[in-house]
C-alpha cells in the first residue's frame, strides 16, 4: 500500500513540475494599450494582469524625450501601490549606464510605455534595439503596456501627431496585426481620419480607444474591455459591404 502511495504522490509531483515547466516554456504573452495617460487605476489593474506580487515595473517614456515631468509622475503615480517603480532611460550616455537595455527591461515584470511624439518613438526604438528587445518581453511574457504613443506603437501602425499641421500615418511594432486609434472620442480630428484610412485601405481594420478605457489582449487575440467609468468604450472599426463599420465592444470590468 505505501509503495502504491508513494508511486502515485511521484506521478503528482511529476505531472506538476511538468505543468510549471510547460508554464515557463510558453508563457501568456499580454499586452494592454490604453486610449490615453497612465493613471493609477490602469496601473493597478497592470500589477493585476502580472499574476506576481510586489512586481517590478518599468515606465519607458521615449517619447517624451525622457521629460523630467513624465519621470517625476510616474513614481507619484506608482509611490503607495504594490509594485517596484523603475525608469528606463532612452537617452543615455555609456558612463553612467552600467546595465544595457537588455538586462533592465528583460528583468521587469511589466513595461509601460508613455504618450508623446511616436514617430520620433519608433525611430530612436529602433536605432537603440529596443524594438527587438521589446519583442524578446513580450515572448518572455512581460506584460506589456501603455497608452497614447504607448498604444499606438503596439499594432501595425495608426495616426499620429507627431509631425508639423496634419495628423499622419506611422508604422509600429506590429504585435497585434491591425490599426490603432488612441484618444478616440477625446480628440474630434481623430475618428473622422482614421475612417477614412480604413475605407481608403491605407490602414488595416483595428481597436479605437477612448482615454480611459483599455483592451486585454492574449496570445495576440483580443481578450475584453476594461474602463475606468461606465463612460469609456472601445470598438473595432472594419470596412462592410463597402461601408465603415463601427463595432463597440462590451466593457466587462469597471476598474478602480
Amino acid at each position: 500500500m505505501r509503495r502504491i502511495f508513494t508511486v502515485v504522490l511521484f506521478l503528482s509531483y511529476t505531472l506538476s513540475a511538468m505543468a510549471q515547466a510547460k508554464q515557463v516554456a510558453n508563457p501568456t504573452r499580454t499586452l494592454f494599450p490604453y486610449g490615453g495617460s497612465v493613471t493609477k487605476e490602469f496601473l493597478r489593474y497592470i500589477i493585476r494582469l502580472t499574476k506576481k506580487d510586489n512586481p517590478k515595473i518599468c515606465f519607458i517614456a521615449t517619447a517624451t524625450g525622457d521629460n523630467p515631468n513624465a519621470i517625476v509622475n510616474w513614481y507619484a503615480i506608482s509611490e503607495d501601490l504594490p509594485m517596484r517603480p523603475y525608469f528606463q532611460r532612452s537617452f543615455i550616455a555609456s558612463y553612467t549606464e552600467p546595465k544595457t537595455f537588455e538586462e533592465n527591461l528583460l528583468s521587469m515584470d511589466a513595461i509601460v510605455v508613455s504618450g508623446g511624439n511616436t514617430l520620433n518613438m519608433m525611430a530612436i526604438w529602433k536605432e537603440q534595439g529596443i524594438d527587438t528587445i521589446l519583442r524578446k518581453a513580450y515572448n518572455k511574457g512581460i506584460v506589456l503596456s501603455g497608452g497614447s504613443a504607448g498604444s499606438l506603437c503596439w499594432f501595425l501602425g495608426g495616426t499620429t501627431d507627431s509631425r508639423p499641421r496634419d495628423l499622419s500615418i506611422v508604422k509600429c511594432l506590429g504585435f497585434i496585426q491591425a490599426s490603432h486609434c488612441p484618444h478616440y472620442h477625446s480628440e474630434l480630428l481623430r475618428k473622422p481620419l482614421y475612417f477614412e484610412n480604413i475605407l481608403k485601405g491605407k490602414l488595416a481594420p483595428g481597436y479605437a480607444i477612448d482615454d480611459k478605457a483599455g483592451i486585454v489582449f492574449e496570445n495576440e487575440k483580443y481578450v475584453k474591455v476594461v474602463a475606468i467609468d461606465d463612460k469609456s468604450n472601445a470598438y473595432y472599426v472594419s470596412v462592410v459591404d463597402g461601408k465603415v463599420d463601427e463595432k463597440l465592444l462590451p466593457v466587462e470590468e469597471i476598474i478602480k
